[in-house]
């Protein structure tokens, strides 16, 4: 009997796949069998990608696109859904961004930028991908939350990033509603602090905060929170639908 863990003939589209979370991500669909495709904003940033993981032994699929421009989501889809010969089994959308700033300092631009790609792009990927997963019968959606949606992050403020990881949590269980008829499933995994480009976990000033008020102790590496994505996406979490996966190191326990 295979393993329900194994992605051997499933396809996968990972945004903003090139660096941190998202790539991890990648490599870890790669390795349970999956054909994998992510996409970022920078062609660069893509290729340094592709070159890394194929020094790995897997082959990734690099895919140029802003989804946070409608016409480019299109183009994303088509191009994976191409290179897959048709259908997108996994679709994990990770692309995001945050602002540290106290509440009276975010500017509208900034409170706009975060929506627009954490919540508004995810939305028209999910549309954009989902919609060949409810003609087909079967698919899985992870969203990458965050625990920022559960709690208040300190000492830094980041109000905009809390909401609008809020609102992914939320969008997640009414899509896992709404297209559960349809065969499709939609998680969200919420992870706690772990080591990218964009958390800044080694600043002393944080980690009183963001290390010690951890149960465990400690900060995540990305190739620790990458195997919930893998579970989430195969048929070991097969009647897991809407629910928010939170690998926080016990964080939001206390």
């Amino acid at each position: 009997m295979s393993s329900p863990f194994s992605l051997e003939g499933r396809t996968a589209l990972v945004t903003g796949g090139n660096q941190g979370l998202g790539k991890a991500f990648a490599l870890a669909l790669a390795q349970a069998g999956a054909r994998v495709a992510i996409s970022g904003r920078r062609a660069e940033a893509n290729q340094t990608a592709v070159e890394e993981a194929a020094k790995a032994g897997y082959a990734l699929t690099a895919i140029t696109a802003d989804i946070t421009d409608d016409q480019q989501v299109t183009a994303m889809t088509e191009q994976a859904q191409e290179a897959f010969g048709g259908h997108i089994d996994i679709l994990v959308n990770n692309a995001g961004t945050c602002y540290h700033a106290p509440s009276f300092d975010v500017t509208d631009e900034q409170w706009a930028s975060v929506f627009d790609l954490n919540v508004r792009a995810l939305w028209k990927t999910s549309l954009a991908v989902g919609k060949g997963m409810c003609e087909r019968g079967s698919g899985s959606i992870v969203n990458i939350g965050s625990m920022s949606g559960i709690i208040v992050n300190r000492p830094q403020w980041q109000p905009a990033y809390n909401a609008s990881k809020a609102a992914v949590h939320h969008l997640t269980k009414s899509l896992a509603v709404e297209w559960a008829p349809h065969g499709v499933r939609v998680n969200a995994l919420a992870p706690g602090y772990t080591k990218t480009e964009m958390a800044p976990v080694d600043r002393p000033d944080l980690q009183r905060y963001w290390v010690e008020d951890t149960p465990q102790q400690r900060y995540a590496m990305p190739e620790e929170i990458a195997p919930s994505v893998v579970f989430l996406a195969s048929d070991a979490a097969s009647f897991i639908t809407g629910s928010i996966l939170v690998a926080d190191g016990g964080y939001t326990t206390v």
